[in-house]
């Protein structure tokens, strides 16, 4: 199997990086190495077993440390697990199954299986977006709620989308620290949020730089896929997203599914 990552140095950097990262977690948490048949899954657990089980999917070239200031707050109110998805640079195994395999849903659904949980809310970015999808949609009893920003599958990928994300890529280099400022959701003019904006805009850019992206395009849900959506779902879109089409992206899943919300964010990308 192919790394993710351009080196072994490269590789040992992000994850001595995230390391750090996981020592400082803003809540009294458990971490697991849950064995699957597709490899190890690294999940961050926190907040009273006693509460809703909530199921955290971070997007692609990234890991758990995207809930890094939310999970506090969630964990008040949920049993939270923050999962580190496989194929991506967190403590997860490297396998990346093709997206029309299967792999995906029957991966997550031994992950929630050996974390003993039953049912569970789900939310996703992009990849883990589209993964929390799948897993609704073949297991919609054992899903509570669905919560996914800017999701794969609802709608065709752009043709032209390895373009648009290369000049993103250009276009954001001389503004990064603002770009992914607001992606997670930090006020960099905020003296007290300068130091956590350094921290991780530095490791953002370390993932970018060592983890090798993955290009191939999300499978579009079929009609009958989405219907089985039954759960209450929160869409959330940015109006500029660089994959997908977010106005034809909400409009198929409020068809579909019955019981949709949707949040299109004007004048924003939250890839």
């Amino acid at each position: 199997m192919a790394s993710i990552y351009r080196s072994k140095a490269g590789k040992q950097r992000i994850l001595n990086e995230y390391s750090k990262i996981i020592a400082e977690w803003p809540v009294e948490n458990k971490q697991h190495r849950i064995p699957t048949s597709y490899g190890e899954t690294f999940v961050i657990e926190s907040g009273s077993p006693e509460n809703p089980a909530l199921v955290l999917l971070h997007g692609s070239l990234s890991n758990s440390f995207s809930w890094f200031g939310d999970v506090a707050l969630l964990s008040e109110r949920f049993h939270v697990f923050a999962v580190d998805l496989i194929g991506e640079a967190g403590f997860s195994d490297e396998i990346r199954p093709p997206y029309k395999s299967g792999a995906y849903e029957q991966w997550l659904g031994e992950v929630v299986a050996r974390l003993g949980v039953e049912q569970c809310s789900i939310a996703g970015v992009s990849l883990g977006g589209w993964i929390a999808l799948r897993y609704a949609t073949v297991h919609p009893d054992k899903v509570n709620r669905l919560i996914v920003l800017c999701p794969g599958g609802l709608a065709m990928q752009r043709r032209d989308f390895l373009l648009r994300a290369l000049l993103h890529k250009i276009s954001a280099r001389g503004n990064r620290s603002k770009e992914i400022g607001g992606v997670l959701g930090m006020d960099v003019a905020n003296p007290e949020e300068a130091d956590n904006m350094r921290k991780a805009l530095e490791f953002v850019l370390l993932i970018t730089k060592y983890e090798k992206p993955r290009f191939a395009t999300f499978p579009v849900f079929s009609d009958a896929e989405l219907t089985r959506l039954t759960m209450p779902i929160l869409v959330v879109f940015g109006d500029k997203d660089i994959f997908f089409n977010a106005e034809k992206s909400i409009n198929r899943i409020r068809q579909l599914a019955s019981n949709v919300t949707s949040v299109l964010l004007p004048e924003w990308d939250m890839q």
